[in-house]
């Protein structure tokens, strides 16, 4: 038996852009791939902070969910206003109990 290849690709990087409809998002994967999107139930005018936040907590359940990893999310600093880019790397730390 051969075994699944995830839907959703580990990821690697995250764009977060502010657009005055809401926060969008851009994952990239290892694979390749870069799915896209908007943040749900996060506002235009919410904190960049805040919408950081929810973008991380995203990518760490998808990498959960589809690859049984924990990761990290190391955001970069701002280069652009309204734009924002963030490293994923698998934990090294283990989980807290």
């Amino acid at each position: 038996m051969t075994k699944r290849r995830p839907p959703f690709g580990m990821p690697r990087s995250i764009v977060l852009l502010t657009t005055p409809e809401g926060w969008r998002h851009s994952v990239l994967t290892e694979e390749g791939g870069m799915p896209c999107g908007r943040l749900a139930e996060v506002t235009a005018n919410t904190d960049p902070a805040e919408a950081q936040a929810a973008a991380a907590a995203m990518v760490v359940g998808l990498a959960h969910d589809f690859h049984e990893v924990r990761v990290d999310v190391t955001w970069d600093p701002p280069r652009a206003p309204g734009s924002w880019t963030a490293q994923v790397t698998v934990a090294t730390t283990p989980p807290s109990a």
